[in-house]
């Protein structure tokens, strides 16, 4: 622990210059095939050094402050959101930072505020964290780890945790448990004390720096007993407090906190706990992991990390009526209700109990009932929901507390996004007249592309491009592009590693480090447009189905695939061969009624007639704003010796097939959701199920007295964020 302090050989620092320039030149040369998954592994690697070696924080940081103000001088602007986010994380793992680069951390971070966005709102954001770490050394370090271990307290009630979802048509059954393995290996047993103990050791090492008793004030919390509690709501107390009072009272801030210290010193040795070890090292945050199998399964996720919120945390909501009625024994009845189905020992009981006549016995029988209470079955997760909000005096959350923030974090690919987007459309359908879920859990989106064509032998021709999305938020976010696109094909390959590994071999934090640093640091979403499609199909009796894309929606004519494989097998079989002719087929003839999409956003209704053999909706945006709710449509030729297609894009479309012809429709490449004999479908925006009622006539928000109301101009089309380390204005 020493070492935190100890100084640093120039051999140190210009090895830290060279790995700092190395990631550099990585974001400013061209990606090339095969070099992707070694980017992400040198800021794992650097932050992986500082995790294990706090001393080399300080000469980091005043590398990655140089490199930060020649990437302004020069306008460089690739290298500043990168710097940005390692200086940040940097501190997060540091464990003493002198006051003079303190200052210059905030000058330089200030300097960047000049800067467009997203390069201004990042750099504000970061100095506003560096001014607050300043006045109070160590919050931020206190504040993610209470968070993420739900160490609970008055003045901090944040509590943070990461589900994992992971596809299973992308990933092998066989390689599910051994990366399950990789991202659940976490401290055993989960005690809190043990995260306590960091907080403590890091905040005091933070305010005091050499001046502090290392090795003795390490030993002394590993013997702390139930003074441990005590002193760590302490230490919450003061930094709350000096966060809000700023530097006012700096003389009184120090005194607090080293007679937390004296008394951690001089308090009574209870016995050993030699289990848990007292460091200073980030742990990595709780994560879940779970196979996607079924549709509903992050909504019960969600709703069960709703209902594990403390039952003494809302205690002052609870009126002295629900406090009667929640004091009373509740016992879940198993008969039916039925005096003929009640056992005949709870019978014969119940008449030895009863007083009275034989009359009296024989009518009380009949009513008798134990305390009871009705039992939700277990799939009707809403249901529980509202038991649980009821049993709380069926009060409101204040905006305050909505304490709870849930990383829903994907592993697949396009096919995986267009789930989520369905789920997402979903959760927001259910929440749109009772905002049961989203008053108590913040939800927050992440995605790691991982695709299976890295396993698959390799095909004849070009397979199907199945991380389209993914190249989508690269080319938006070059960070995002190295840590987490650049590792995506290096996940199976390591979990294929594992499997074949022995289970008594060392663990693998790899890919729970990149979770902790994707989830901690990309708080800037990127917005995915959702396009709703109405299907309709052949037949009165058929009923309309609709559904929601984010990538693609592909139109296709089996039949007319068949009549021509069966024309051209004839025609070579026949003894009188002629030369194919591309005119007896003329594909099938589709009206296309759209709304055409233009840089001055004025909406132009479009229509026609075409033959064709096939058709595909992208959804992918070509620009960052301006076509960001477009689609473009491309038409396959009816005539297979002319491969040029006829496109265009378009806000809004309706296609019918105008023949007695029908059509497959496949949403994001996913078989699991193809239609077969479909006859039309409209494509348009997805709205918002929220915006969907009748506003009341009644409005606060009004131009006046009488006048429309403001929601006429909200933008109610709803998207799929996804969190980067830059994000994108919607």
């Amino acid at each position: 622990m020493e070492e935190a302090f100890g100084g640093v050989s120039s051999v140190v620092e210009s090895s830290l210059y060279h790995n700092v320039h190395s990631i550099l030149r990585e974001l400013d040369c061209e990606p090339q095939a095969g070099s992707g998954c070694n980017k992400g592994m040198l800021r794992w690697t650097l932050h992986n050094r500082v995790d294990k070696n706090p001393s080399i924080s300080v000469p980091l940081l005043r590398v990655l402050i140089k490199e930060l103000e020649k990437a302004e001088r020069i306008d460089s602007k690739i290298r500043i959101i990168p710097l940005l986010h390692t200086l940040v994380y940097t501190v997060l793992q540091s464990v003493f930072i002198p006051e003079d680069l303190y200052r210059r951390m905030y000058f330089c971070l200030k300097s960047l505020v000049t800067l467009p966005v997203p390069y201004c709102a990042i750099a504000l954001y970061y100095a506003r964290q560096m001014k607050m770490e300043q006045n109070a050394p160590g919050i931020l370090y206190q504040r993610r780890v209470s968070a993420e271990h739900n160490l609970r307290s008055d003045l901090y009630t944040l509590h943070e945790k990461v589900f994992v979802f992971v596809d299973p048509d992308v990933f092998p059954p066989s390689l599910v448990n051994a990366l399950k393995a990789d991202v659940e290996c976490t401290d055993p047993g989960r005690d809190p004390l043990i995260y306590k103990r960091k907080v403590l050791l890091h905040t005091v090492l933070a305010g005091f720096g050499k001046k502090c008793q290392v090795d003795q004030l390490a030993q002394s919390l590993e013997h702390l007993g139930e003074e441990l509690e005590l002193h760590f709501q302490d230490l919450v107390t003061i930094l709350e407090q000096r966060t809000e009072d700023g530097a006012s009272d700096d003389v009184q801030y120090k005194t607090r906190l080293q007679e937390i210290y004296q008394d951690i010193l001089t308090a009574p040795k209870d016995s050993p706990c030699p289990s848990s070890q007292a460091e200073t090292q980030l742990p990595s945050p709780e994560v879940s992991f779970h196979v996607w199998n079924k549709e509903d399964d992050i909504w019960n996720e969600l709703v069960n990390f709703a209902l594990m919120v403390p039952a003494d945390r809302n205690s002052a909501c609870l009126d002295e009526d629900d406090l009667k009625r929640n004091s009373v024994m509740s016992t879940v009845s198993t008969d039916s209700g039925i005096e003929g189905d009640m056992a005949i020992s709870e019978l014969s009981s119940m008449m030895l109990e009863s007083q009275g006549s034989p009359e009296e016995q024989s009518s009380s029988q009949s009513f008798y009932r134990r305390p009871c209470v009705r039992c939700p079955k277990a799939g009707n997760r809403l249901t529980l929901m509202m038991e649980a909000i009821r049993g709380n005096g069926g009060y409101s959350l204040a905006k305050e507390e909505r304490n709870l923030t849930a990383r829903i974090l994907v592993m697949g690919d396009d096919r995986t996004l267009g789930r989520l987007a369905k789920t997402l459309h979903t959760i927001r359908k259910r929440e749109a007249r009772h905002l049961l879920l989203t008053k108590r859990v913040n939800m927050e989106m992440y995605y790691i592309p991982v695709t299976d064509q890295t396993l698959s032998p390799v095909q004849e021709g070009a397979p199907e491009d199945m991380l389209t999305l993914a190249g989508y938020l690269g080319s938006v976010d070059p960070w995002y592009d190295c840590n987490i696109n650049g590792l995506g094909a290096m996940i199976l390959k390591l979990a294929q590693m594992k499997s074949t590994q022995s289970e008594s071999s060392d663990r693998n934090t790899f890919l729970l480090d990149i979770i902790s640093y994707y989830t901690r640091v990309s708080q800037h979403p990127v917005h995915l447009p959702i396009y709703s499609v109405k299907i309709c199909f052949s037949g009165l009796s058929s009923k309309a189905v609709e559904e929601v894309f984010v990538a693609q929606l592909a139109v296709d004519f089996p039949e007319l695939k068949r009549c021509r494989a069966t024309f051209k097998d004839t025609i070579k079989g026949s003894v009188r061969y002629k030369k194919y002719n591309p005119q007896e087929f003329q594909g099938a003839v589709v009206s296309v009624n759209y709304r055409k999409a233009s840089i001055s956003d004025r909406e132009k209704e479009m229509g026609m007639s075409l033959p064709m053999s096939g058709m595909l909706i992208n959804v992918l945006p070509s620009c960052r704003v301006r076509s960001l709710h477009s689609v473009s449509i491309s038409f396959q030729d009816s005539n297979p010796s002319r491969p040029s297609r006829h496109s265009l894009r378009a806000v809004s479309a309706n296609i019918r097939v105008l023949e007695e012809q029908t059509f497959t429709v496949c949403l994001d490449k996913d078989p699991r959701k193809t239609f077969e004999k479909v006859q039309s479908i409209e494509v348009s925006p997805c709205l918002d199920p929220g915006y969907s009622h009748q506003p009341s006539t009644k409005s606060k928000y009004s131009l006046g007295e009488g006048g429309e109301p403001l929601c006429k101009y909200i933008n109610k089309t709803l998207t799929l964020p996804i969190n980067t380390f830059c994000g994108i204005e919607q």
